[in-house]
């Protein structure tokens, strides 16, 4: 960024052919010279994240090396199969669909969810559907509360503050879902001798938006390093189908509709990109909040939450710690 280029969110703005092929060629030196597999396994939501890594692996290594995995259950929006399969076919390339459902009820998962809950909501039942979302850090002095929203079988919403407990037991029965996904990934590129593919965009992964051993899993990271919004831009470069580009980032895991920034992140996506990349190249906060449209405070909130959540989550990017080094094995 120079005096002639002011900070905005053209800031941003990457020259998209010339990613794509860096990316490329990444992919097929790693396939090749150090994960020594065939091609790539790629689980799809039917968002554009894991869309654009598919479209990047089969402009890398081509359609018949690409295997695509929709993996919808219970709580996903009804959406998702149809978006996920327009990629599929626009792609190109073979895949299959696994409804998780019955996994997730063998082990469980379905009672222990709606049992966390109803430690927050009693009446919380058969046919209730539910999310999670936290307050605004501009208010209650900067500390993000939780709250679990309920809507009962007749349209009525339930809004109640949540505690500790039902929230960790809430969100470690959730995890079976990114966990279960990634099993069956693992399954399908060992059959394949396949490597898998995941699909984090870097404010995702700089602020610890996944789980660990669940989508946190993989092989290689295509897009880790690009901003949300530059992930956009190679969405529209590659030909992502429109009404991919057009959905809203979510995280389908509730069976309530959930935006990102309800469940975990500061901001909507472009606003938030822009602060990470602010606070990344020590941009003054007030030039950024000129450029957002925000007060210079905010972003310091903002950029606070940043370190909080890149500390408190710096645990899902650790190796296994061993109590000592093994000097035959050097990773």
């Amino acid at each position: 960024m120079t005096p002639a280029q002011p900070f905005s969110y053209d800031t941003l703005v990457i020259d998209a052919e010339k990613e794509v092929g860096k990316i490329c060629a990444r992919i097929r030196d790693g396939l090749k010279n150090q994960l020594k597999r065939r091609g790539l396994v790629i689980g799809l939501s039917g968002g554009i994240d894991s869309s654009v890594t598919a479209a990047l692996a089969v402009k890398a290594i081509g359609p018949d090396r690409v295997f695509g995995l929709e993996m919808p259950e219970r709580h996903s929006a009804k959406e998702t199969t149809s978006l996920s399969r327009s990629v599929i076919d626009h792609l190109g390339i073979e895949s299959q669909r696994i409804d998780i459902s019955p996994i997730l009820e063998a082990i469980g998962f379905y009672r222990m969810y709606d049992d966390a809950v109803r430690l927050a909501i009693p009446g919380y039942g058969a046919g209730w559907k539910s999310k999670i979302v936290i307050s605004s850090i501009f208010e209650n002095q900067g500390f993000s509360l939780l709250s679990v929203v309920a809507q009962s079988p007749d349209g009525e919403t339930v809004t109640e503050r949540l505690p500790l407990k039902p929230y960790l037991e809430i969100v470690a029965a959730t995890n079976f879902k990114q966990r279960t996904r990634k099993m069956l990934e693992y399954y399908h590129a060992d059959r394949l001798n396949f490597a898998v593919a995941g699909t984090p965009n870097r404010l995702e992964y700089d602020q610890g938006f996944f789980v660990k051993l669940g989508d946190g899993a993989a092989d290689l990271k295509p897009i880790a390093h690009l901003y949300k919004t530059q992930v956009y831009q190679l969405a529209e470069y590659l030909g992502i189908p429109e009404e991919v580009r057009k959905r809203p980032p979510t995280t389908d895991t509730y069976s309530l509709a959930q935006g990102q920034d309800e469940f975990y992140f500061s901001l909507p996506y472009r606003e938030m990109d822009l602060c990470l990349y602010g606070k990344n190249h020590g941009v003054d906060p007030s030039i950024v909040a000129q450029a957002i449209g925000l007060k210079p405070e905010q972003i310091e909130k903002v950029n606070g939450d940043i370190d909080t959540k890149r500390a408190t989550t710096r645990y899902l990017h650790l190796k296994p710690l061993l109590m000592e080094e093994v000097p035959e094995i050097v990773i």
